[in-house]
């Protein structure tokens, strides 16, 4: 399959076709996060099987859907489910979502996801910011010929995790009386939770915390000229931090008990964006 430019238009022109208008901010919804998407005043909702060259997401918990609509008067698309490599897709594959984004009209990116803690200092319910990652997979979303309508074949990523979007939404966590923290996201594939050792050297490297999405996503938004706001939303302490096993029934519960602080912080950060 050769992945150009005609590859993500198609994709990116029946949603258009469908919702009639460009869209500003780009939404990626992670596991247990999904209850954000009703924040959004629902125009249109489109399956992702229906979409020509787009991916099926088949992680549990990830409904598949597109979303497009408003928060706070600005035009949005969320998705309401991801794709991950665990599920079989390979690293050029996961550059689809952000690629079609950026021909959608979107400008920045919002990108959320469930987490486990390597930092002592984190506990089960916080949201961390991303300020930067460690991927060590070897391989990277953008791998292959370049396309040059989405970006240049080398590209800068010191400010991926856009700092001026992370100040704004400092801002706005401590006008709502909202604990957020900053961290660093280690990369791990999955689907397996990692080892207690893998923790050990990830804490090393400097992680704050883990998990299995999100940066393929950041990378190709950095290569499109996309800002990026992301967030983890912390839902266990990683393998080894505590003396108990992880359980996707824990990521689940926390993201209950959490959804109307994300709402609310998603929401303002929208508006103020």
């Amino acid at each position: 399959m050769e992945y150009n430019f005609e590859y993500y238009k198609k994709a990116a022109d029946y949603i258009l076709k469908i919702v009639g208008h460009d869209v500003e901010i780009g939404l990626i919804l992670g596991s247990s996060i999904g209850s954000v998407k009703e924040i959004i005043d629902v125009e249109k909702i489109i399956d992702y099987k229906d979409i020509p060259n787009f991916l099926i997401s088949t992680a549990e918990g990830h409904e598949g859907k597109l979303i497009i609509g408003e928060v706070k008067g600005k035009k949005v698309v969320a998705m309401s489910g991801r794709f991950h490599y665990y599920e079989g897709y390979t690293f050029e594959q996961l550059s689809i979502p952000i690629r079609v984004f950026k021909l959608l009209g979107v400008k920045k990116v919002i990108l959320t996801n469930a987490a486990g803690a390597i930092n002592k200092s984190y506990k089960p319910g916080d949201i961390v910011l991303i300020k930067d990652h460690i991927k060590l997979t070897g391989s990277s979303p953008l791998r292959g010929k370049n396309i040059e309508e989405f970006g240049p074949r080398f590209f800068d990523v010191t400010d991926m995790y856009t700092e001026r979007l992370r100040k704004l939404a400092k801002t706005i966590a401590k006008k709502e009386s909202i604990d957020v923290k900053e961290g660093v996201y280690f990369f791990a594939t999955g689907p397996q939770f990692e080892t207690k050792a893998e923790i050990k050297a990830m804490g090393i490297l400097g992680a704050d915390l883990v998990g299995m999405s999100t940066v393929t996503e950041a990378l190709t938004a950095a290569h499109t000229n996309i800002e990026v706001l992301a967030m983890s939303l912390v839902t266990n302490m990683a393998a080894g931090i505590v003396d108990k096993k992880i359980t996707t029934e824990e990521v689940e519960e926390i993201g209950k008990l959490s959804r109307d602080k994300l709402k609310k912080f998603i929401s303002s950060i929208i508006e103020a964006m």
